[in-house]
């Protein structure tokens, strides 16, 4: 993750979480950097980034960004694609803010 700077969560509840994640991924991987680790799957965006983590019955996003406004833009580009992606199963991306 971007080391400082302001980062936010999100769990969407969902038991296709799997499918969603590699749907993002997949989709976005031509904007974005895809970096696989042992936590998830990250999209590195120009101004951030956002981790997948996808579970038996959630995907949670951990999104970071140097500024807010970057943040912003970064919750704005992962939760518009997953919300059109679910919108089926009426998905829906709450951010929170996880600054101490």
């Amino acid at each position: 993750m971007t080391s400082g700077g302001v980062t936010s969560t999100a769990t969407v509840t969902t038991p296709d979480a799997a499918r969603y994640a590699k749907q993002l991924l997949s989709h976005l991987a031509r904007k974005a950097q895809v970096r696989h680790d042992d936590r998830g799957d990250a999209l590195q965006l120009a101004g951030g980034e956002c981790l997948l983590l996808p579970g038996i019955d959630a995907l949670s996003l951990v999104a970071s960004a140097p500024t807010p406004a970057a943040l912003e833009t970064i919750e704005h580009i992962i939760g518009s694609h997953l919300e059109r992606f679910g919108q089926r199963h009426e998905l829906t991306v709450t951010w929170l803010s996880t600054q101490a």
